[in-house]
């Protein structure tokens, strides 16, 4: 009795359509990029806190954020210098806010919007930085 056989090169060249065609479809459809905004943003705050925790103080204090954190007179007379420095070390088209137990700088945080946030402790206090994209 005779069997009917494919033969061995048509099942190859069947298996070699199939493996192409799913790289193919695999390259074709992707995957979805990842969410990037947030972790850039929690880099940006992260490296603005580091930066602030480690400046020296301009009047008073081990570092610059324990300065404005000592008092709510320090913080007052203070504000505009940390404003400023938080401003050169973001890029421009980064806004953020700096919330200090004694006050806040900064543009005030819109809901809805992705932010990343670093947040520092001192001996009066945590700074908590919030930035976003403009």
């Amino acid at each position: 009795m005779d069997r009917a056989q494919l033969p061995l090169s048509l099942v190859e060249v069947a298996l070699g359509t199939v493996l192409i065609l799913g790289v193919a479809l695999g390259f074709a459809l992707g995957t979805p990029a990842p969410d990037t905004q947030e972790p850039q943003l929690d880099a940006y705050a992260s490296d603005t806190a580091a930066l602030l925790a480690n400046d020296p103080p301009r009047h008073s204090g081990a570092t610059r954020l324990q300065e404005i954190v000592s008092s709510p007179t320090a913080f007052d007379r203070e504000r505009d210098a940390l404003s400023n420095r938080v401003a050169r070390i973001l890029p421009d088209n980064v806004l953020f806010r700096v919330e200090t137990p004694h006050g806040a700088v900064g543009t005030p945080t819109p809901q809805g919007v992705s932010t990343g946030t670093a947040t520092v402790p001192t001996g009066h206090g945590s700074v908590q930085i919030i930035v976003w994209y403009a």
